[in-house]
């Protein structure tokens, strides 16, 4: 078998441009599935981790019928309001539900604008409850009190020139302008690998609202059951609060209520469902790849024929002339799927540094080593079911003919 992989390296050699056009449907198929396999899970690491500081008794509700983009919530027919939250304190089930509201505001700092992300809290004693819930901690500075006005907490990726949009590191006793008013940075938030708590300002209900204008309404309620097991039917228990409020049926509900593990379930489920739109579109490049294989061993056939002649006069058998050429066929293979995976890899680095950058977080590449050998193993078992045909014909050579022709 050595020996075998010894000639079919170089007879590959010999032919090194038509090797390299035949691997090319392989190694692009293979670096295809690889690279973007590897950034969906990695993708599907990173959303994941959101939700590891978010207690799973937490359910969020959220007005449906958006007729825009925007923060969750905004731009519906029909909003929530405080006194939706206020309703659904009042269930038996539920330790509290907390009104939020969720702007893009501009800032200006060092003479310079940026939109920033602005999260409300509570003005009561709830802010330390929606702490609590989301892990919020001061790395530097304080957090924000009840009813403060005229000072804000930031993300720890705002405090960073690169991020803000200042261009220039934001720390705490820093002032940003804010629609004329000044506010004060109290706080720097410890980083949480979280892309929404890491890149948000946070600013206490009234004053986003009176800056604003935004009245009673708000984006989303965020809701604690009192325990896990309880969670279900308090989702339950929600909904049918609110389908009375609203006046709508089951079915036509013009509301959204989630709880964090149904949240996590369903992005999983549309990032499996655009893996695998991903893997059959790859594979439709690893068939063009392996009728190339098949072509180009023909092709080989025809030219080798006195030398198969040759093999067969001297006493190779049959079975040794089709090794020759199924192993050729595998190793044209394999070195195609080794290319691909050397190249999906990268790309898959590259991907993750890009979405790193983009969104301010911290992610690693996510390597499957499973993938990575399975790749490998296809490649190869690709490029051998390719080559029998061709080291079929080969075997059956009759020698006297082969070394005439």
């Amino acid at each position: 078998m050595k020996e075998y992989f010894v000639l079919a390296s170089k007879n590959l050699k010999k032919r090194g441009i038509r090797s390299a056009l035949t691997l090319l449907g392989i190694f692009v198929g293979i670096a295809a599935v690889v690279s973007l396999i590897s950034l969906g899970n990695t993708l599907k690491a990173t959303i994941n981790s959101q939700f590891d500081n978010i207690s799973p008794d937490i359910i969020s509700v959220q007005a449906g019928g958006i007729s825009g983009v925007g923060a969750p919530g905004t731009g519906v027919s029909n909003p929530l309001t405080e006194s939706d939250a206020e309703a659904i304190e009042r269930i038996g089930s539920v330790e509290f539900a907390v009104p939020r509201s969720i702007e893009t505001i501009m800032a200006e700092f060092n003479d310079k604008v940026s939109f920033l992300s602005v999260g409300s809290l509570p003005d009561s004693y709830r802010i330390d409850d929606i702490y609590r819930q989301q892990s919020i901690e001061a790395a530097s500075g304080r957090l924000l009190r009840a009813n403060e006005r005229g000072r804000i907490i930031i993300g720890a990726n705002l405090a960073s020139g690169k991020n803000n949009g200042f261009e220039k590191d934001l720390k705490v006793g820093d002032e940003l302008l804010v629609k004329g008013q000044e506010f004060l940075v109290t706080g720097i938030i410890e980083k949480k690998g979280s892309f929404i708590v890491d890149n948000a300002v946070y600013m206490n209900e009234r004053q986003l609202k009176d800056l604003n204008n935004l009245g009673e309404e708000v984006d989303v309620i965020t809701v604690k059951a009192k325990s896990v097991e309880l969670v279900e039917i308090t989702k339950q228990e929600i909904e049918k609060l609110l389908r009375e409020r609203r006046d709508v049926k089951i079915g036509e509900e013009d509301f959204e209520v989630s709880t964090s593990e149904s949240i996590l379930a369903s992005v999983n489920q549309i990032l499996m469902g655009v893996q695998i739109f991903i893997i059959i579109i790859a594979s439709m490049s690893i068939v063009v790849g392996a009728i190339g294989i098949a072509n180009t061993m023909t092709t080989s056939v025809l030219e080798r024929r006195k030398e198969i002649g040759t093999m067969k006069a001297v006493g190779a058998r049959n079975e040794d002339i089709f090794y020759q050429f199924f192993v050729e066929a595998g190793l044209l293979g394999f070195v195609g799927g080794l290319i691909g995976v050397l190249l999906g890899e990268g790309i898959s680095y590259l991907g993750t540094f890009v979405l790193n950058q983009a969104i301010g977080i911290s992610t690693k590449t996510n390597i499957s080593w499973v993938l990575i050998l399975g790749s490998l193993a296809g490649s190869f078992l690709i490029g051998a079911v390719s080559g029998i045909i061709p080291a079929m014909k080969a075997a059956k050579e009759n020698p006297v003919e082969a070394i005439r022709g």
